[in-house]
């Protein structure tokens, strides 16, 4: 008879080191087998080969595959969609119990009542627990139990809770004798994921600046300067401990410490409103009369507007997979405001584009330009392009890094005049929810 093992499902979690799952998991059991899905699944809709995303998540299961070796254990990845993958799993291995940490899109909740599902009926444990962020679901509410709605006051409450207790780490390595003991042949090559090698690399180690995140409140409007930390797509699959990041954040500044519980938030206001996923947070919002014009959604995409702080953000976003946070929010209050476009049409660009992509962080962040998600500040809020670059470029430093044609007769006019298309957008929006507000009136 095969001996028992446990499972250790690696998602977003991509870390040995003080993962919450993987730490319960080495604590209760022995055996662990360490697992990761390329899911067929989400692979399917990735147009683009030279992914970096999947490279990067490549990349960092060969780490942890190098360092489970040297513990005498191994990593085996599948390339499959999950439940087939548990089939063949539970086929070849006498497993008593699944561990993984918690998802909060709807895609990877469906996912996961399917597998736990799939495991019950063979009597197998599916156990999972909060890894990715400080506070989850419903455990930051108002008085009456019911979910903020609004950043402000629910970061007041998500700080008067926060204790110790709430970023500990998990000293995965007190156990690390309970991996499973083997090794594995071969591995999955990217080639064989259907994916082509890019220029992303990660070495295994995720580095913290200090003196970043001491200035960050300085310096993260400033797109030419290093002035952020660049740890957002290490957030995003889990090289780095959420845990972690907040304590040093604690140490160092606050205002960086708000942008990891915007991060807090934003899963939240999926799990709780998971309609948000493909309309507005606001449903009145759905009724806007987008003009939704091809041709210019193209220029943006190239980053040929005619606005250079629009066209630079756009190229560093097509070049690199990476967007300044502060260039989001111009280029996505032009393609919304300035150019009517559909918030769906560049949430999507930039699911497709981003090496960060975050379903909770990017619906949240065009739902905010748009006017239609969970923010206080009414719809007719509207970045000025040239205003926002004299503010925040006001060298030309990150534009000219980034438009080598700027400022000759190669680079384009602009597509539209800012001025009118304000005018415009405020009388589209005010008409579309005044009719909506009449409608509810009889």
């Amino acid at each position: 008879m095969k001996d028992e093992i446990t499972i250790f499902w690696f998602r977003r979690d991509l870390r040995l080191a003080d993962n919450a799952a993987l730490y319960h998991a080495l604590k209760n059991h022995q055996n662990v087998l360490p697992v990761f899905i390329f899911d067929t699944e989400i692979l399917s809709q990735l147009e683009d080969k030279f992914d970096r995303r999947v490279d990067f998540i490549h990349q960092a299961l060969e780490q942890i595959k190098s360092r489970l070796k040297k513990l005498g254990s191994d990593l085996l990845i599948i390339h499959s969609n999950p439940k087939d993958a548990f089939k063949s799993i539970t086929k070849n291995y006498n497993v008593k119990n699944v561990y993984t940490n918690h998802d909060y899109e709807p895609y990877a909740i469906s996912r996961d009542e399917e597998i736990k599902s799939f495991l019950t009926e063979k009597k197998i444990k599916f156990h999972t627990y909060k890894d990715q962020c400080i506070f989850e679901k419903n455990e930051v509410v108002k008085e009456d139990g019911k979910p903020y709605t609004v950043f402000t006051p629910y970061s007041k409450k998500w700080k008067s809770k926060l204790t110790p207790f709430f970023y500990k780490k998990y000293p995965t390595e007190t156990y690390q004798k309970n991996f499973l003991r083997h090794t594995l042949n071969g591995t999955i090559t990217l080639k064989q994921l259907g994916f082509i090698k890019t220029e992303i690399s990660f070495n295994g180690m995720v580095d913290v600046d200090e003196e970043i995140i001491r200035k960050y409140e300085e310096q993260r409007d400033y797109p030419g300067l290093a002035g952020t930390s660049r740890l957002s797509m290490h957030l995003r699959f889990g090289t780095i401990s959420i845990r972690a990041l907040v304590k040093k954040a604690m140490a160092l500044n606050e205002t960086f410490l708000n942008e990891l519980i915007w991060r807090d938030f934003y899963m939240m206001i999926l799990f709780q409103f998971p309609h948000v996923a493909e309309n507005s947070f606001r449903r009145e919002y759905d009724h806007i009369p987008w003009r939704n014009n091809e041709q210019e959604f193209g220029k943006w995409c190239k980053g040929e507007t005619g606005f250079p702080i629009v066209d630079a953000g756009m190229r560093e976003l097509n070049e690199t997979g990476f967007m300044h946070n502060r260039v989001r929010m111009i280029v996505s209050s032009f393609l919304v405001k300035d150019l009517l476009i559909d918030w769906r049409w560049g949430e999507a660009y930039f699911a497709k584009k981003l090496n960060d992509f975050d379903l909770s962080a990017n619906n949240g962040g065009w739902q905010w330009a748009a006017g239609s998600g969970c923010d206080a500040a009414p719809y007719f809020r509207i970045f000025n392009p040239d205003s926002q670059q004299k503010k925040f470029d006001p060298d030309f430093k990150y534009i000219k890094k980034w438009l080598p044609e700027f400022g000759t007769e190669k680079y384009p006019a602009p597509i539209v005049d800012h001025a009118l298309a304000r005018v415009r957008a405020l009388s589209v929006y005010k008409t579309a929810l005044a009719e909506q507000k009449q409608m509810k009136l009889f």
